[in-house]
């Protein structure tokens, strides 16, 4: 029942949270009208940073003299923190604005390091782990730093070339450099709790869709217990003691109730709206004072599709629209008021399809997802639009500087183009008429009112300029889309 238009909101706003909240290495300013400790442990700084990237097999520019090429085992290539620092745009600034003197002093000292690393007893513990997740590459690089890199004569004495010099700050630049890479590990530890945040919310979207079904059979057992109520009271009415029950015994809900798949489920997924303080008696008055209740008791008498539609009727228009429902919701999870929409719509079709059926054999609820392509879907959308999103930022902006006006521009608005570019270029089984209508609709639900034409006009844009340099080679109406920027 999770599909794909779900997931794109889902994509989106996980996006959203992790580019806000990202920030990929702390890399230090240079320091200005500090002391020759502060200015020479900020050498040592980039020098280690550097020397990472060399050891890693990752060239740096230095001028005035070039690192020899070295012997780099191939584990250290494989290490990710290397090229993650070659990448990083603010540390090339610093090195090249440190100049000629950047690594010079210790280049000649650098195969013999890697010797030194590779001989190690942590190097040995790494190596033999096949697989390494990025923490582990970090820590690595951390632990190097702070034994095998810190302890080494012949580097410090080549570092004492440096009139200014002095041991202390030599550790505070080393371990400034350690501070760095475990800031980068924190923002992969971001990564990958976006990632899982994505599949939270995809669950709990699927746990949402029977939880409407259960929230059916728990207001028809309020309806019970209220009736066992009043058959206790010491002054009990005729009706008190023999109500009509047509509500209660509703086959539908009864099915509900017995259905061992919905059974199944909620031994995995403890689900139950009885802790909702109010809710259940508050939509259960609101059934009662309604004209569907009215009609549907006035039946002469009533069958399965009779009672399938009756909560349909229900569902559809006292408990989806109902305030009561949209606070508790927010007591249960924080993703389901997103979800209620497109959960409650699956909800309406799969009681309907129930109706279509004698007493309901032969239907089954909704899969969770529809193939294994949109079960995929949602990661493989998320890290693409997270691996390319420096590129897909270039092509936003190379048309909003030229056609568009940068007030307009919110962060949503860029989120969701950047999700949008990251389907249309990596997902050629989606036409891209699809995924702009798409992309559109989501910004003009999460974002400015105005964001849907302007993300139109940047999306159509960006489409040719790819189309154009053969990056896409999906079939799209060129002429019939510039008719409708017109």
């Amino acid at each position: 029942m999770i599909n794909r238009i779900l997931i794109r909101i889902k994509v989106v706003q996980i996006l959203y949270s992790y580019l806000l909240s990202r920030n990929e290495f702390k890399i230090e300013t240079a320091p200005v009208g500090a002391s020759r400790d502060r200015r020479f442990a900020y050498a040592v700084y980039l020098d280690m940073l550097m020397l990472i990237q060399e050891l890693s097999g990752c060239r740096t520019a230095v001028s005035g003299r070039k690192v020899p090429i070295l012997d780099i085992d191939k584990k250290l290539r494989a290490n990710r923190v290397g090229r993650a620092l070659a990448d990083n745009e603010l540390l090339k600034d610093a090195i090249a604005r440190r100049g000629a003197d950047g690594l010079n002093a210790i280049a000649p000292l650098i195969q013999q390091l890697s010797d030194k690393i590779t001989a190690s007893a942590v190097y040995a513990d790494y190596a033999k782990h096949r697989n390494h997740e990025l923490d582990d590459d970090v820590k690595f690089w951390s632990v190097i730093l702070e034994t095998t890199i810190l302890k080494d004569p012949a580097l410090i004495q080549a570092l004492r070339e440096n009139p200014e010099f002095s041991l202390s700050g030599l550790h505070h630049g080393i371990y400034s450099a350690v501070d760095t890479l475990r800031s980068y590990s924190d923002t992969r530890s971001a990564y990958q709790k976006a990632r899982k945040d994505l599949d939270a919310s995809l669950d709990k979207a699927g746990e949402l869709y029977y939880a409407l079904f259960v929230l059916i059979t728990e207001i028809t057992q309020e309806q019970a217990d209220r009736f066992e109520a009043a058959k206790g009271k010491y002054l009990a009415t005729a009706e008190d003691l023999n109500p009509e029950t047509r509500f209660v015994d509703n086959r539908f809900a009864c099915f509900l109730a017995g259905d061992s798949r919905m059974q199944q489920f909620l031994e995995e997924h403890p689900i139950t709206w009885v802790d909702e303080s109010g809710l259940l008696s508050s939509l259960l008055d609101l059934i009662l004072a309604s004209d569907i209740y009215a009609d549907y008791m006035s039946l002469p008498e009533t069958d399965w599709a009779t009672d399938c539609e009756f909560w349909r009727n229900v569902m559809r228009t006292i408990i989806l629209p109902s305030d009561a429902l949209a606070e508790a919701l927010e007591d249960k999870s924080i993703y389901w008021n997103d979800d209620l929409s497109t959960m409650g719509t699956f909800v309406l079709k799969t009681i309907r399809r129930f109706a279509s059926a004698d007493d309901g054999k032969g239907v089954d609820f909704l899969p969770r997802y529809k193939d294994d392509e949109d079960a995929a879907f949602g990661q493989q959308l998320f890290t693409a639009a997270v691996d390319n999103r420096e590129q897909y930022r270039e092509l936003i902006d190379r048309f909003i500087n030229t056609d568009w006006d940068p007030e307009r521009l919110a962060f949503m608005d860029i989120v969701i183009m950047i999700t949008a570019i990251a389907e249309i270029v990596n997902f050629p089984g989606i036409p891209i008429p699809v995924s702009l209508n798409e992309y559109i609709e989501i910004a003009n639900s999460y974002s400015t009112r105005r964001s849907g034409p302007f993300i139109n006009g940047i999306l159509y844009s960006v489409i040719k300029t790819l189309i154009d340099d053969g990056r896409i080679l999906k079939p799209f109406n060129v002429a019939g889309a510039d008719e409708n920027q017109k």
